[in-house]
């Protein structure tokens, strides 16, 4: 979905409606903060949002995935492709997922083989420690690729405002985490705590 279209047409229905951004958050309980972002491209509305912003700036869901209005002929076809494209990104998402957790299994599967090398093997010492420093940049390169391929894998819930994020790299990396849970800053409400990871919107 273009973002950035759908940024526009949500300023210009706001527009059209004579309110601020400040006066639409407060419409929908969240922070102008929020609507800027929507409106500069940079995220699109979580569904829970969806049929409120709609109803605000009286428009269709339809019309706010497409980022235009919609004649009745163009409507049937716009949602068709609409829900195409969801389900495209849920099916992207979810195999973005299984390629981190294939990485993360090959990962500490060939750095135990190298340690076990290294460790039981006769060789010389200057082997021995090139060995083992291969391990760890072997560790460090999987580890890597997989949180970049996890971190794309859909979308962090703040239990708080229940918005939809992606951290960045750095963020997501440096977060406490459990299985389905990591220690985040949500850049809607600003608090942070155990975000659940949804691979589908």
């Amino acid at each position: 979905m273009d973002q950035i279209k759908i940024g526009r047409f949500i300023a210009e229905a706001r527009k059209s409606r004579g309110i601020t951004q400040r006066q639409l958050a407060d419409e929908l309980s969240v922070s102008d903060k929020t609507i800027s972002k929507w409106e500069c491209g940079k995220g699109l509305p979580e569904v829970s949002l969806m049929l409120p912003l709609c109803g605000a700036l009286n428009i269709t869901v339809n019309e706010l995935l497409t980022g235009e209005r919609l004649s009745e002929a163009d409507y049937r076809k716009k949602a068709e492709e609409n829900m195409m494209e969801l389900m495209e990104e849920n099916r992207e998402n979810k195999k973005r997922m299984a390629l981190s957790v294939i990485c993360g299994i090959i990962t500490i599967i060939a750095v135990l083989s190298l340690i076990v090398i290294a460790a039981f093997i006769e060789m010389h010492a200057a082997l021995r420690i090139a060995i083992i420093v291969f391990a760890v940049l072997t560790a460090a390169a999987g580890i890597g690729a997989a949180c970049v391929l996890e971190v794309k894998a859909g979308y962090f819930e703040c239990p708080h405002c229940k918005a939809l994020f992606v951290p960045t790299t750095g963020e997501y990396v440096k977060g406490f985490h459990t299985l389905t849970r990591r220690r985040l800053t949500c850049p809607e409400c600003g608090k942070t705590s155990m975000c659940r990871h949804r691979i589908v919107r």
